[in-house]
């Protein structure tokens, strides 16, 4: 298969779908960014890297974090973080209330923003700076040094970020958070608003491919562990409209409202789609096309 010629194929068939949607404008950073961009890169199991269109555009990886801070907290922690977290699908939006009241503080899963937020939560108890270990995480899977946060973007979340706030405030009093709301709420934007290329994140996503071995060849999780990160993002990574992705494209796979989304092959590879205007569910419209596409042509789905 020549992946090169495929993936700038894609690129040219979801030209018609790159701009619609909207950008995540209740981040104002993120809603001044133009949303007539988009990128794709893969990265084998082997490591070999390839990408088209705007792969190489930094872009805020918002939800995405959430894989790789769970990532930490199982490595180091076992299978704790599951007697706060639940691991089905919320049906509701991704910083939804309703469940958390009615279910006593117990965020349905990882990858919603109450369930996120306590993984922030554990992971600060751990390292002492959550969002730092997520970003060294992350440059030395990408094998980029100089993956950071910006800054703007974690100030503008913060300042906006009400509703995430309330979903912090409540899991405290109901003793689901072991630090202070504002050192959570504060790690959380920062791992956030981490930027990065579709290149950086298909390659850190690789161990997520192959039975959790990483760059430096050594374990960033065991074989079991990575299948059950890769069951949950299946079931539970793209908000409310996880059925629609499954249905559409069959791979396990995390967006974020700044247009990403890592999907995974497993046993065979990473793959990176960047464009910022999203769907109704807040998972960006070219992207989940390009991924359609990608595994209409290739057959490679986990189904």
């Amino acid at each position: 298969m020549d992946i090169q010629n495929l993936l700038e194929d894609i690129t040219g068939a979801v030209q018609p779908q790159i701009g619609q949607g909207q950008v995540a404008g209740y981040i104002p950073q993120l809603g001044a960014v133009d949303p007539h961009q988009f990128g794709i890169s893969l990265v084998t199991k082997d490591g070999e890297v390839f990408s088209a269109g705007d792969a190489h555009v930094e872009f805020s990886i918002q939800s995405i974090s959430k894989v790789f801070a769970l990532a930490l907290v199982l490595s180091s922690d076992g299978d704790g973080i599951w007697k706060r977290v639940f691991r089905e699908p919320s049906g509701n939006p991704f910083n939804s209330l309703v469940q958390l009241e009615s279910e006593d503080g117990i965020p349905r899963n990882p990858f919603i923003n109450a369930g996120a937020i306590v993984v922030t939560d554990r992971l600060l108890s751990l390292t002492g700076d959550a969002a730092g270990a997520v970003r060294a995480l992350m440059r030395r899977e990408s094998g980029n040094a100089l993956v950071d946060t910006d800054h703007r973007v974690a100030t503008s979340e913060l300042e906006s970020g009400h509703r995430n706030a309330s979903l912090a405030h409540f899991l405290a009093s109901c003793g689901n958070l072991e630090n202070p709301v504002d050192e959570v709420l504060e790690s959380y934007a920062q791992q956030c608003a981490l930027a990065m290329t579709c290149q950086d994140l298909a390659l850190a996503a690789r161990f997520l491919a192959s039975n959790g071995l990483g760059a430096e060849g050594e374990l960033v999780l065991s074989p079991a562990q990575t299948k059950r990160i890769n069951a949950v993002m299946l079931t539970c990574g793209t908000y409310d409209a996880a059925g629609e992705f499954a249905y559409r494209v069959g791979l396990p796979g995390k967006s974020g409202v700044g247009g990403g989304i890592v999907a995974v092959v497993p046993g065979k590879c990473a793959i990176s789609v960047w464009s910022p205007g999203l769907g109704r569910s807040g998972n960006s419209v070219a992207g989940v096309a390009a991924l359609d596409e990608f595994t209409t042509r290739t057959g490679w789905s986990v189904f």
